[in-house]
């Protein structure tokens, strides 16, 4: 089994009320293969929310209280972000996930780039919070732009 973004299943749950569909998701889920968690609605957070981007690192940093996850406001919700990746580690686990395939660029999710804190919508390379959480635990993260690699192996 393996977990996937939700806005990469085609719901709208990005901060914006959108989705990323992502035709190969679809059709893991479709099978029986993977299941959909939103970290960040997992966290507390509900559509459409503000935008936010880590602040003084990565999402590495946040997990040691190292950096802050921001609002564009400016409101903290570094919490909410670390609640979301543990409650995304528990049922990762609850559902022995062989992988994990989450959205890129995403605060919680980016598992190779994320955007610089400024934004200004310039990436860096990083993980989010979520994906810095899974892997420190020995979970396989990919992006849905390294699924395509993937697939056969999955399906």
């Amino acid at each position: 089994m393996i977990l996937v973004s939700s806005c990469l299943a085609g719901l709208p749950v990005r901060y914006n009320g959108t989705h990323s569909l992502n035709y190969k998701i679809s059709k893991l889920i479709e099978v029986n293969k993977a299941i959909p968690v939103c970290p960040e609605l997992l966290g507390g957070f509900s559509t459409p929310r503000e935008p936010a981007e880590i602040i003084g690192g990565n999402g590495e940093d946040v997990l040691d209280g190292k950096a802050k996850v921001i609002e564009k406001s400016g409101r903290d919700v570094t919490e909410l972000y670390i609640k979301g990746a543990y409650i995304t580690l528990k049922k990762a686990i609850d559902v022995n996930a062989t992988v994990v395939a989450l959205k890129e660029y995403s605060p919680s999710c980016g598992s190779s780039m994320i955007y610089n804190g400024k934004f200004v919508g310039e990436k860096i390379v990083g993980n989010g919070v979520t994906t810095a959480l899974l892997k420190r635990n020995g979970l396989r993260v990919i992006s849905e732009e390294q699924l395509a690699d993937y697939f056969d192996e999955i399906i």
